[in-house]
């Protein structure tokens, strides 16, 4: 089945929008998500056209498998990479085994091709009404409430960077709890009101002057918060009233993309304040430094001012810095008007 076929069964629209909503899940990239849902319509079609052989195009909505079905690597690499130069019937196979692990679809082998059985996924089957009547409120970090959901609300924004889909989450509220030990006042949350979720968070990181080399080193090598495998923490976090403390690392910034559009320039109006009270105690505090993640908020943060510097030859990473006076002079709304 090629991407034309694929249109003509379930809109580009409609896959996108099931993607979108995959993606909410730990481990769940979007090349994950479209391989998935490409699959799922495959197997949907092929299972329908054999006892309904003069099915035509196109599905109504994607349900359940009534039973399993076979595909071959072979189908599945030509599903996968149909509108690609890379894929391979091996490739098509990994993908495979990871859609399992991530407990989307089961799968055994019958001696002549791989038998798929599509797992219950609510978010598509059952899909929630939207929850625009919901408000938000800005507050604080609250470690012993907070530190779960965060943390799997920021392994949404990391996964694509990790292998294991299990120990992301468990090791960012570890790291969430013991920073905010040591200084909580740069940590906040956006909060639902009506059941006190988190729905947004920031980490503004008062950085050691000893630890400011790492603003001009590969990202990579700063890892920390978004990646399993750093133990070690490569920064060291300044103390109120430290004078050599000059630079702030934003290390997170993020709010669920439901919410983005109303609340963006409200969170960050809010970390103006928020830096304007740090700068009390680190006085002499004038850079700003993040790590571009995650590509959706790389306009935000251009349109903000932040400029590139160091990229990375590993990942698809790099540093960006804004010098802090102009943040703290800027006007939110204007900048953002054009996003």
């Amino acid at each position: 089945m090629d991407i034309a076929s694929l249109d003509a069964w379930y809109s580009q629209s409609q896959r996108r929008a099931a993607v979108s909503l995959l993606m909410k899940r730990v481990g769940v990239t979007r090349t994950r998500a479209e391989c998935f849902v490409r699959l799922w319509i495959y197997l949907s079609v092929k299972q329908l056209q054999e006892s309904q052989p003069r099915l035509k195009p196109p599905l109504a909505k994607l349900e359940l498998l009534a039973t399993e079905v076979q595909c071959t690597h072979r189908e599945a690499a030509e599903l996968f990479y149909s509108d690609s130069d890379r894929g391979s019937d091996r490739a098509a196979g990994m993908m495979l085994d990871k859609l399992e692990a991530l407990g989307l679809i089961e799968k055994h082998f019958d001696g002549n091709a791989t038998a798929i059985q599509i797992q219950p996924i609510p978010e598509i089957l059952d899909p929630r009404k939207p929850e625009n009547s919901v408000k938000l409120k800005l507050d604080d970090f609250n470690p012993r409430c907070d530190a779960i959901p965060v943390a799997n609300l920021l392994a949404t924004n990391y996964n694509w960077m990790n292998r294991s889909t299990n120990a992301v989450p468990y090791q960012i509220a570890k790291i969430l709890r013991v920073l905010a030990g040591k200084y909580s006042k740069g940590m906040g949350v956006l909060r639902r009101c009506d059941n006190l979720n988190p729905v947004g968070f920031f980490l503004l990181y008062p950085t050691a002057a000893e630890s400011e080399v790492n603003f001009f080193n590969a990202p990579s090598k700063s890892l920390h918060l978004s990646s399993v495998s750093a133990e070690i923490d490569p920064f060291t976090m300044a103390l109120p009233g430290d004078e050599n403390c000059q630079s702030v690392f934003v290390r997170s910034w993020m709010i669920d993309r439901q919410y983005l559009e109303e609340y963006r320039i409200v969170f960050l109006e809010h970390i103006q304040q928020v830096l304007v009270e740090m700068k009390k105690d680190f006085p002499n505090l004038c850079d700003l430094y993040t790590l571009m993640i995650h590509p959706m908020y790389e306009k935000m943060s251009l349109a903000l001012g932040f400029q590139k510097t160091n990229s990375d030859a590993q990942l698809s990473l790099y540093w960006m810095y804004l010098a802090l006076d102009r943040f703290l002079a800027l006007d939110i709304k204007e900048a953002l008007k054009n996003l």
